[in-house]
């Protein structure tokens, strides 16, 4: 049998990831908020992968609570997903995927884009979900992780803002609205370029952002999240001391 594979949280993202697992052969064991994880760690003290599948929101109470067996053996898939979100865990070589498919309730998943993974399980994660024919590769080193965590962030948090005020789908978005997207996607990078505590070709992010935007034209910029990410972008902007003032006339727009 192969070895065990953990999925923390039971979210539609979790479900497709568990029936990836399955569909390779390991036999999965769910932790819920009501799980005793130190006790499921003493039984399950070696497993192949501890995949935290939680919303952004909940990540980092879970992996404060992480036991000590299983933290050598963290996979991460959250939105807004940056390197101190594992680092100021003590977590220092964990396996990331940037996921680029949805999965809403009563819908399957779809894909937008190939996901990038890295680290040391990013093969295992790359033949689950190659079970369910999602794309998925393995980036070269943490310098390409890097840029694949920003662009993720930068189209989400770019058509979610920007969404706020035209509504639509990204297709209407870059091509009827792109004045306002470029605006806020540069005020976006300002943000996480401060996060991550370095510059990165801007250009290229655009160009990536785009790519996943043609992925799915009709994919709709924004849900119930859009306006905490505004507020959480804002109070990110406050922290750097960046000016950010699309982002500020948008929030007031919504006030």
């Amino acid at each position: 049998m192969e070895k065990p594979i953990i999925v923390v949280g039971l979210g539609e993202m979790a479900s497709v990831f568990t029936r990836a697992i399955l569909r390779l052969g390991h036999p999965v064991f769910p932790v819920t908020r009501n799980t005793d994880m130190e006790a499921e760690a003493r039984a399950l003290a070696e497993p192949a992968m501890v995949l935290v599948a939680v919303g952004e929101n909940d990540l980092h109470p879970v992996l404060e609570k992480l036991p000590a067996a299983w933290r050598n053996h963290v996979a991460l898939l959250q939105n807004e997903l940056l390197p101190d979100d594992w680092k100021r865990h003590g977590l220092e070589n964990p396996t990331v995927i940037s996921v680029w498919f949805e999965k809403k309730k009563g819908q399957d998943y779809k894909v937008l884009v190939p996901s990038p993974a890295f680290g040391p399980a990013a093969a295992l994660l790359e033949s689950a979900l190659e079970t369910l024919e999602i794309p998925c590769w393995e980036v070269a080193d943490e310098e390409e992780l890097l840029f694949e965590l920003v662009r993720k962030n930068l189209y989400i948090v770019t058509t979610n803002i920007a969404g706020l005020v035209v509504g639509g789908n990204v297709d209407s978005l870059w091509n009827g609205h792109n004045a306002l997207a470029r605006e806020v996607a540069s005020e976006v990078l300002d943000i996480q370029f401060c996060l991550i505590g370095q510059e990165l070709d801007r250009d290229k992010l655009i160009e990536a952002m785009v790519e996943a935007i043609q992925g799915d034209l009709e994919h709709k910029c924004m849900g119930r999240s859009a306006p905490g990410r505004l507020a959480r972008a804002i109070s990110l902007a406050d922290e750097a001391g960046l000016a950010v003032p699309k982002l500020r006339e948008i929030a007031a727009s919504q006030s």
